[in-house]
Formats: structure tokens, sequence, C-alpha cells
């Protein structure tokens, strides 16, 4: 048993809600046909708790040889199709229609102190294991490295509560970042993108769990969107009209919590939550390996607006 009292689950959401319809369309064009191909895709938004898709459905053209769908072991949607025969064009069209809820605020300064949380998730023999703690370790994208724990430090002095810490952790990313998508490339890992102080999102997100991660603390990638249709005074949100990234770090009282440090803001009810994952690897919402091709060309469009009910 640990020290602290978990908030129920029902406490992470409000009454209410927005309803969304989510458009999520990816067009490949080969330059010499595709003779085998096995695609993997995360496009379905998740069900928990502030959050539930209503209804959900993927045009894939051509259609696959093979179809299946399933989840991971995180709890995300993911369907795996493939193809055993020539073509030279790739399609996806995903519609998504999600009621989500603007979570519960958390109450930072009553969060437990982060040491007292990295303490919880060290393994010691004969300690109960905590699940969580699996989201301490580095990845490929964002490694445990000497520079993240030094960039991590001054948040995070001691006994400083945790969720204080990881949001002035946000803000000072925010404030030292420059967002810039021509910086950085989808293999880009926290090393690069801290070095650089540029990139975009996933860039934002990786060094944001790489330095909680270097801290001893259990930090997540998540995967989704962003409201595109801009309503008089709604605020312009960096990462709209296209897939976005953001974290969530671990707090033995009010479980997952959610930063978005390229906004420098708590997400809230105008997020959608596709996947969480250790890192961008985990959670790509379309990946594959094809055999022929050639050279292609590619198209990403997304669309996120609200029905109004």
């Amino acid at each position: 048993m640990n020290a602290f009292s978990p908030l129920p689950e029902t406490s992470a959401t409000t009454t209410g809600g927005v309803l969304y319809r989510v458009v999520h369309e990816t067009a490949y064009t080969y330059s010499t046909p595709v003779e085998l191909a096995h695609h993997l895709a995360h496009l379905r938004p998740r069900d928990q708790a502030g959050q539930q898709c209503i209804d959900h459905a993927c045009d894939i053209q051509p259609v696959p040889d093979h179809r299946s769908a399933g989840s991971d072991v995180y709890g995300n949607s993911r369907e795996f199709f493939a193809y055993y025969v020539p073509h030279d064009t790739l399609t996806v069209r995903a519609v998504s229609l999600v009621r989500t809820h603007a979570p519960a605020t958390a109450d930072r300064a009553a969060s437990p102190p982060w040491n007292e949380v990295r303490e919880l998730l060290l393994y010691r023999a004969g300690k109960p294991y905590v699940a969580e703690a699996e989201f301490t370790f580095g990845t490929h994208f964002s490694p445990l490295f000497a520079e993240a724990a030094n960039y991590a430090a001054p948040s995070f002095t001691p006994r400083r509560p945790l969720l204080q810490a990881a949001l002035e952790l946000m803000r000072r990313i925010h404030a030292d970042f420059t967002y810039n998508p021509e910086s950085t490339e989808v293999q880009t890992r926290a090393p690069q993108a801290l070095e650089l102080r540029e990139g975009v999102c996933q860039d934002y997100a990786h060094v944001m769990l790489s330095a909680l991660r270097s801290m001893g603390l259990a930090a997540r990638y998540v995967s989704g969107y962003l409201r595109s249709h801009l309503r008089p005074g709604d605020e312009e949100l960096v990462g709209a009209d296209a897939s976005h990234a953001w974290v969530e770090v671990w707090c033995p009282v009010n479980g997952w919590v959610e930063f978005d440090p390229t906004n420098n803001r708590r997400p809230e009810a105008d997020y959608v939550r596709v996947a969480v994952g250790r890192d961008f690897a985990d959670v790509s919402p379309l990946r594959g390996v094809i055999r022929g091709g050639g050279d292609h060309t590619l198209r990403v469009a997304v669309h996120v607006s609200q029905v109004e009910e």
C-alpha cells in the first residue's frame, strides 16, 4: 500500500462535455508499385475517464487484403492491415465522434513532494510493485541523460509538490523553446531537441518526458488532437489541424495529470486523446513496412469540429 490516498476515478471528469467530430486523412502516392505492405494504425480515440468515443469509422483504399482490430497493452485501440498485391496509392480516412469533459482541477499545492513520489516508484525487494514505474525508464526518443536532469533540476527543489514542479517545468520548456516545424523531423530524439531548443509538439513532449524520467518520475506520451474551429474569443492553439502531442505525469493522489508544453497549458475539453505510450513510437497514427514503392509523397489533413447538440 502507498501512503497517499488516490482520488476515485469518477472525479476525473465533470458533468456536461463537448461533442467533437474528428476527420484524419492520410494519403500516400508511390512512384513505383508497392508489392507488399503491413501497416499499424492508432486512429480511434480512447475510451477513458473524461472521454468517450461514440462512433468511429476508418475507410482504407485500396481495400486491404487483411484487416484486424484490437487493443495494445496500454488500452489503445489499434488496427492492423496488409496488402499482398501491388498498389501505388494508399488513403486512410478515419472519422470519429468523441465526447470530452474538462478534467477535474488538481490541487497542485496538495500533491505529494516529488521526491516522495520518486521513492514510491523505486523498485525494492519485498516492496509492492507500482505498475506506473514502467514509465520511469528511458526510451529511444526520450532517453535518460544528464542534460535532461540538469535542465529539470531547478524546478524540482527538495520536497516541492510534484504537480507544482511539473507545471513550472512545462512553463520553462514553453518559454525556452521555439516552435519551428523546419528544425526537426519525425526521427528527432530528445537530446537533439534539447540542444536545439526548437521543434514541434513531438519534440516538446519528448524533452519533457526525458526531464521528468531523469528525475525518477513516471511520465507518458499522449497523442491526439486539438479542436480546429475557432469561435469568437477562442484561444489560438499550436497543433490544431494536425496530430498533437503532450505529456502526462503520474501522481499517486491524482493519477495521470496532463501537461501541454507546446501551448503552456493543462489540456481541457478541447483536447481529444487517441493513444498513450512511452514515446511517439508506441502511438504513431500510421506506420508500416513496405516492399517497393520507390519515392513517395505524403498528404495529411486533420479537422476537429465541435458538433452542436
